[in-house]
């Protein structure tokens, strides 16, 4: 497991060793871990999104944070306080659901003003308040109308007024955008980034979807197996992944095996497929001379380039719409690159070889065969 420690300053919610185990279904094992040991802190007004594969631990961890689930082990803790065992009732917190979870027999006005009716809240304030998160969410004209009669971005933007108009301390989101259409996520998932920001709620936001991930995260936390894998930003973790799992599952990564050719103190130069390039050397003398490495290449790293190192062939050629995908074999290891010039350039014939420049700047290279 590969951790890193975060600014404590304005600290809002922070989880300690947390474990949660269920009945495994495999005889040969009493329990399944869900979850296995996490920490993590999150900061007043951001938002983290935690990310990964489907069975990784995220949606457990959501519902352990929202009180739906107890753990095995470990604490919750809010604003210095230890909600580990409060029922969701008790805790100041917010949620919006994959399903939205929105009841079909009250309007819209109702749905969202439910909530305070249950804190009991006065009904002049309820009035108010309601009236200030249809505005704020552009329901006015939807309010007397049922959730079948409105559209599912629509129900969707009443399941986040639901959740928004108690005022919680913490909003969750479990996978809010998996039952809409491409461009309606596209366009959700903005609303929801600037609306969050406009709050300044402290926000945990679950999907298996990194590209949404990347768009609307001040802190991704990549988990796989239960275990904590990375915690950064959306550019650190894209650019610096830690090991494989994380370069794999971050945008569109090739992992190419590149052999140690020289190390001197400021950079190191390996040759891939008899090709060599430098890169910085911040390895602690952890490297030696003819050792192998992985080197994550993502392909927006290549451009053609007639004075570039790399002589490759074109072995696949995608057309797509803004851009041209390729890809290319360089010896016995094969990757992508992409050109965003190919109306300029033309489209090059599979088959065909070219000369590629790679931005070595950019290159992660993996220690321990891309293990932590």
């Amino acid at each position: 497991m590969i951790t890193k420690s975060i600014e404590t300053d304005n600290l809002k919610l922070k989880v300690e060793n947390l474990v949660k185990t269920f009945p495994s279904r495999n005889k040969k094992k009493d329990v399944f871990t869900a979850v296995d040991h996490v920490s993590l802190n999150f900061k007043q007004g951001e938002l983290t999104t935690l990310l990964g594969p489907s069975g990784c631990g995220k949606t457990t961890t959501l519902r352990m944070l929202a009180g739906f689930e107890y753990p095995t082990s470990g604490k919750v803790i809010v604003d210095g306080e230890n909600i580990t065992n409060q029922p969701p009732n008790k805790r100041d917190v917010g949620m919006v659901f994959q399903n939205y979870a929105l009841f079909p027999h009250l309007t819209v006005y109702e749905n969202i003003s439910y909530g305070l009716k249950i804190k009991k809240v006065d009904k002049e304030e309820i009035k108010i308040r309601t009236e200030k998160v249809l505005s704020l969410m552009e329901l006015e004209d939807l309010k007397d109308r049922n959730p079948s009669q409105i559209s599912g971005g629509q129900q969707q933007r009443v399941a986040i007024a639901r959740a928004i108009i108690i005022e919680p301390n913490i909003l969750l989101f479990d996978e809010p955008l998996s039952n809409l259409d491409s461009k309606l996520r596209q366009y959700m998932r903005t609303e929801i980034r600037n609306l969050q920001r406009r709050l300044g709620i402290t926000s945990i936001y679950v999907t298996h979807d990194q590209e949404e991930a990347m768009a609307i995260s001040d802190q991704i936390v990549i988990l796989n197996e239960g275990k904590v894998q990375q915690i950064g930003s959306p550019l650190d973790i894209y650019l610096n992944p830690v090991n494989s799992f994380v370069a794999n599952f971050i945008g569109d990564s090739d992992i190419l095996l590149a052999l140690v050719d020289n190390i001197n103190e400021d950079s190191v130069r390996l040759k891939i497929e008899g090709t060599t390039f430098h890169v910085k050397n911040i390895f602690d003398n952890k490297l030696q001379k003819d050792d192998v490495v992985h080197c994550v290449m993502k392909p927006e790293f290549w451009s053609i380039n007639e004075q570039g190192n790399f002589l490759v062939k074109i072995i696949q050629a995608t057309f797509l719409g803004s851009h041209m995908e390729y890809l290319v074999q360089l010896g016995n290891q094969s990757f992508k690159f992409l050109d965003y010039y190919h109306y300029e350039n033309g489209q090059i014939e599979v088959g065909a070889k070219v000369r590629l420049k790679l931005r070595n700047d950019l290159v992660k290279v993996l220690e321990n065969n891309g293990t932590e």
